[in-house]
């Protein structure tokens, strides 16, 4: 890996080559840059009950603080994103022509970043306490609207964490998430990372495929479902349990909340070959 100096912050490990910044965010200052980032609040046509835009601050020590809070009476986290998935916005009745007839998608909205292969790197110090998860991730904005993946994009999973200190596999997903939803996993298993400590994350993305890095060390690749369209970047946080059938919160977020736990998130950077 080469190492790659950022001024007064950390550098990044990045492959073999010469490489340029293109994006970034070093969550310098005490207030989130809103030109850079939306929160993620609705999902495949719904408000979803677990996401706010109130669960992220910056320290003024460089980090994106994430936790868990309290609204309306229940536990919830934040989502944030560089983009937007065309089938997540609620639909809101229209009419065309004298019929109340329409596609039924939302509101359509202008990505702020998208980008097509590259490195893309997270560094992050995971949460410490079960009840919710977190993860980095890259997602096309239209993924689902065909089944070529070249044309409408996969989603990839750079680093999901669903208990403290153990990183997922990272996996592919293509073809939306119905009918026609596939999924690869990289050839890696799954890890065990010290969850005191922060971690670099990244994904190499070219016409080839994927290959996923774990602090400066390849830790797997993906050859199918490659997309060749330019994808948003998210990094989430999500309460465990309102996915299951009854929607209720694990009593763990609510532990998590008292001990005041986050997740931290120290920049995220791309990089184009030179």
């Amino acid at each position: 890996m080469k190492v790659f100096e950022v001024k007064n912050h950390e550098p990044s490990l990045l492959p073999e080559g010469e490489w340029e910044l293109v994006w970034s965010d070093e969550f310098d200052g005490t207030e989130l840059d809103l030109s850079k980032w939306d929160y993620r609040l609705s999902m495949m046509n719904r408000r979803h009950p677990a996401w706010t835009d109130r669960g992220v601050t910056l320290d003024g020590k460089s980090h994106a603080v994430f936790s868990i809070v309290e609204e309306d009476g229940r536990p919830v986290s934040s989502q944030l994103q560089t983009g937007y998935n065309f089938m997540d916005e609620p639909v809101q009745k229209t009419t065309f022509g004298k019929e109340h007839l329409q596609w039924n998608i939302g509101k359509l909205k202008e990505n702020k970043f998208t980008k097509k292969y590259g490195y893309f790197e997270c560094r992050c110090r995971l949460q410490q306490l079960p009840g919710w998860w977190s993860a980095f991730w890259i997602q096309s904005p239209m993924i689902g609207a065909t089944l070529d993946p070249a044309v409408s994009g996969s989603e990839i999973d750079v680093m999901e964490s669903f208990y403290p200190g153990e990183v997922h596999r990272h996996n592919i997903f293509t073809g939306g998430y119905g009918q026609d939803m596939k999924r690869t996993y990289a050839n890696s298993i799954n890890g065990d990372v010290d969850p005191a400590e922060f971690h670099r994350f990244g994904v190499l993305w070219d016409e080839t495929g994927y290959t996923f890095y774990v602090d400066g060390k390849v830790d797997g690749r993906v050859t199918d479902h490659v997309s060749h369209c330019p994808q948003f970047i998210l990094i989430t946080t999500e309460v465990k349990g309102y996915r299951h059938e009854d929607h209720q919160p694990v009593p763990e977020a609510w532990e998590a909340i008292r001990a005041g736990d986050t997740f931290l998130v120290d920049y995220v950077r791309v990089f184009d070959k030179k």
